[in-house]
């Protein structure tokens, strides 16, 4: 937890199956989704129920309005719930149910983001596009990638976005095996530029990513096994000097070190799949 005297937390859940997706609050709530529900748990390790999906829910997220969101990839779907509410109820917010590439359409959606207007990003992995629903939208805006309208860099198949505290936007482009963020002159290559490794440098299909309150960027490195941490440039992380070939107009992230959280060695093709 950032700044916590208790960084490392073992917390135990019934899950159905194996864990997906989990989202922390600023309160420290924690919400685990499986392959056919999402629950709670806090540090007093209660579980409670939160809904029943009906497919995996790939990735999570709490809005300021205490609003979930799940993404439903093999549905093709982002689905909401409010969490003030005892009610069931579940809405779909993105996608018809149905694969395609429409403005109101999805094609395996993965990460999602949502800022505080409310409105809801999303990693369109096969569409190779990040969408954009503004509030009680249904057809979204491709705000990167495929069927850009203003096409500042292509996308194979991203799986993670982010938005910053200025509204720039964060992508793991996991087949290009790189991170691509944005400024005011649009996209562009900010780590791993130079192809896939395993390197301090390089990244192996990322999968997601995260910022810490210090501006420091975490990626999920997923066939590399490990949490990549690239710190902001103006933190001099390790007291490290930059390396030109990874610093970026805008002067943002530092590579790191690197921290193993996995010993599985097998792989497979397919971004989606699991390792196991």
């Amino acid at each position: 937890m950032n700044n916590s005297n208790d960084p490392t937390f073992i917390f135990y859940t019934q899950l159905s199956s194996a864990a997906v997706s989990i989202f922390v609050t600023i309160n420290r709530q924690i919400y685990v989704g499986d392959n056919s529900s999402i629950k709670s748990n806090s540090f007093s390790n209660q579980t409670i129920s939160i809904a029943n999906v009906s497919g995996s829910c790939f990735s999570l997220f709490i809005d300021i309005n205490n609003s979930l969101y799940c993404s439903i990839n093999s549905q093709h779907k982002v689905v909401k719930k409010w969490l003030n509410s005892n009610s069931s109820t579940i809405t779909t917010v993105a996608g018809t149910g149905s694969s395609g590439s429409a403005s109101n359409m999805l094609y395996y959606p993965v990460g999602i983001f949502v800022d505080t207007n409310f409105d809801l990003y999303v990693a369109d992995q096969y569409n190779n596009r990040i969408q954009l629903f503004r509030l009680e939208q249904i057809n979204g805006t491709t705000v990167a990638g495929n069927t850009s309208a203003n096409l500042t860099i292509s996308l194979n198949n991203p799986t993670g976005v982010i938005l910053d505290g200025n509204k720039y936007i964060f992508i793991t482009d996991a087949s290009n095996h790189r991170i691509v963020g944005s400024d005011e002159n649009g996209f562009r290559c900010i780590v791993a530029c130079s192809g896939q490794g395993s390197t301090a440098n390089k990244l192996s299909s990322p999968r997601s990513l995260a910022f810490d309150s210090f501006g420091n960027l975490f990626v999920v490195d997923y066939y590399n096994n490990r949490i990549q941490k690239f710190c902001l440039s103006t933190n001099f992380c390790n007291n490290q000097r930059k390396n030109s070939d990874l610093i970026f107009s805008f002067d943002y992230l530092d590579p790191t070190t690197t921290t193993t959280t996995s010993t599985s060695t097998s792989s497979t093709t397919n971004v989606n799949q699991s390792k196991s």
